[in-house]
């Protein structure tokens, strides 16, 4: 088993001031009898481009074991340069058969910083730990939640960006923050799927203590922190895709599980190193980082069926893992733990089978897409209540009986695509980006508002992805490295403008009453899909309801979306009688309220154009 109490580096200081590093490394199959070396290359940050300063070169030995662990400790005398003083350090690995070179240098697999490009670190210095405040943080329940899909540098820079704009954020409803992934990458401007290492927050973005800030104030907030998991492949340059090549041995990680990902090497779960590597990894962000849970990019390449050695066993593991940490413990024994699969080709499916309790599927984006353009409005009705056409609502296990609630993540954007304003309102070309892409046209930014609604208002998870709220407007190539190794930041000057500042007050209306009203987050959804008159002018309506429950009432609001371009007037059936008052803008410019004398009797009312209305019985 992975043991990480043996491996990275470990700093430690003598009573008398002097610091000593311990370095551990597993590399299975290469072994000092078949002649393999192992050094490593250590220089104090500060002299790293510095002429005339060399780094210290040191041997490991090999302990053997399962896992082949080679591993050595350095005292860090004096020496040239900064050499023996506190601070950080960069340092690196090459492996040696005789006297032959096999690979001048590599990264540490298990280094827990990272310096520039593909450099592992270690901090020598005397600052006390970093003192986590959130010991009553607990993270939502799926129907509770809403999600905010940011890249850090594209967002706001840094980790401290993002804490910066915590508030922002929960006022537009969001109580879990979905990071694209944070680990090191070789390029500057990156997504990061092309991970090269999986245990350090990425320097650039204010390393581990910088990504702990963020994961505390984020939880001081009630906001949940998940990051993004690329457990399928990883970057070329990833230390045992590079060691295994050069040495011509087999690779204990890598392989053909699933094929490559366009090129990128793949990861074999049928390899017991690599279950126990990432399962070591999200232990550590578990209880380093404190983090929530993981989405889990590209599931189909690790995944080999609900009972496989792949993914279902990752997930499987993982929320056992949790069960053990406080902040997960929900209801009788469940664990709070949010695992989110991207597999596109059967969300349904890891859903009923797996411990996944979200998943993201395009069904609602691709629906809006298609309804923007004239498509059916029905098809889009029908999943905004992803019951109706197969989710599950709950995981069970067929051995143990165990349940877990779950529900899909509904969105109009992610990072995948090009933005819905791009989509459905494409710019005239007079504007491109640096890849010839046009911008949408945020002057018909108003075709967005009814579909702002219905995602807020709709059963499953909404998810936002960051700027949709003000209407940014990149484009996204459909393939090539443009996708993601450009960088993309957000125009934070829409929010200032009409447009913005008409998305933004849309998305806080309805992040509000998400957060206020129990029957958004309930699972009571009936869809007025019998009344042909209302897609005649282009409206849909719906019914959401939450049961008496807890001392609480029952509460229901009536959900009107228009799509087309001229105000609506149509008869819609009000659940029970009373008086039912419009919420959305219901300060701003408030609307008649409707009286209904019985149960489900049909009254007029106006909606006006790309736009929507949301009646709660006061």
């Amino acid at each position: 088993m992975v043991s990480l109490a043996e491996v990275g580096a470990h700093p430690t200081r003598h009573p008398d001031g002097r610091w000593q590093v311990r370095f551990g490394v597993y590399l299975p199959g290469l072994t000092f009898p078949k002649s393999y070396r192992v050094k490593v290359r250590v220089i104090h940050e500060r002299d790293q481009f510095t002429r005339g300063i060399e780094p210290g070169d040191f041997d490991l030995w090999w302990r053997g074991g399962p896992l082949d662990l080679w591993d050595t400790t350095v005292d860090l005398d004096s020496g040239a340069g900064h050499f023996g003083e506190p601070g950080r350090y960069l340092y690196r690995y090459q492996l040696l058969r005789g006297d032959r070179v096999v690979t001048l240098w590599f990264s540490d697999p298990f280094g827990r910083e990272a310096g520039t490009g593909n450099l592992s670190a270690f901090l020598a210095d005397t600052a006390p730990a970093f003192a986590w405040t959130d010991g009553a943080f607990k993270p939502p329940e799926v129907d509770h939640m809403v999600v905010y899909e940011l890249h850090v540098g594209e967002f706001n820079g840094s980790f401290g960006g993002v804490v910066d704009q915590l508030d922002y954020l929960q006022g537009l409803g969001v109580n879990v923050l979905e990071l694209m992934p944070v680990t090191n990458v070789k390029e500057e401007v990156e997504w990061g799927y092309t991970p090269i290492g999986f245990f350090a927050p990425d320097d650039r973005y204010g390393g581990p203590d910088g990504f702990k800030h963020l994961v505390n104030a984020a939880h001081a907030k009630d906001i949940a922190v998940i990051v993004d998991a690329v457990y399928a492949h990883a970057h070329p340059e990833y230390p045992y895709n590079l060691v295994y090549g050069a040495a011509g041995e087999s690779n204990p990680m890598m392989g053909s599980f699933e094929g490559e990902f366009f090129g990128q090497p793949g990861m074999d779960y049928r390899k017991s190193f690599t279950r126990d590597y990432f399962l070591a990894v999200n232990r550590h962000w578990l209880e380093e980082y404190h983090v929530d849970g993981f989405r889990y990019d590209y599931v189909p390449g690790m995944y080999d069926g609900p009972t496989g050695e792949g993914y279902a066993r990752l997930v499987h593991e993982t929320y056992r893992l949790s069960q053990r940490i406080d902040r997960f413990q929900g209801p009788n024994g469940r664990s709070l733990i949010i695992q989110c699969a991207e597999h596109l080709p059967d969300a349904r499916g890891i859903l009923a089978q797996t411990y996944s309790n979200t998943c993201w599927q395009n069904g609602l984006m691709d629906r809006a897409v298609s309804a923007a353009w004239g498509g059916s409005l029905t098809e889009l009705s029908y999943q905004l209540d992803p019951h109706l056409i197969g989710y599950p609502t709950e995981y069970r296990n067929p051995a143990t009986g165990e349940t877990l609630p779950v529900a899909p993540f509904q969105y109009i954007e992610s990072h995948d695509h090009s933005r819905f304003v791009s989509r459905i309102a494409p710019g005239s070309g007079r504007v491109l980006d640096l890849l010839g892409e046009p911008f949408g046209d945020r002057d018909r930014s108003f075709r967005l508002q009814p579909y702002i609604i219905a995602l807020y208002s709709g059963k499953g998870v909404p998810m936002l992805w960051h700027g949709q709220e003000f209407g940014e407007n990149w484009s996204v190539p459909d393939w090539g490295i443009g996708r993601n190794l450009l960088g993309r930041p957000l125009h934070w000057e829409y929010f200032y403008d009409a447009q913005g500042k008409a998305l933004v007050r849309l998305h806080r209306i309805m992040g509000g009453l998400r957060r206020q009203l129990r029957c958004l987050n309930a699972r009571g959804f009936f869809y007025y899909f019998d009344d042909e008159s209302h897609r005649r002018q282009g409206v849909i309506a719906f019914h959401r309801q939450a049961e008496a429950a807890g001392g609480a009432s029952q509460e229901d609001v009536l959900v009107l979306l228009n799509f087309w371009d001229r105000e609506a007037e149509v008869w819609a059936p009000f659940p029970r009688a009373g008086r039912w008052e419009e919420q959305i803008d219901k300060f701003d410019a408030p609307r008649p309220s409707v009286e209904a004398a019985r149960a489900d009797e049909w009254r007029p009312v106006r909606v006006p154009p790309n736009y929507g209305c949301l009646y709660l019985l006061a």
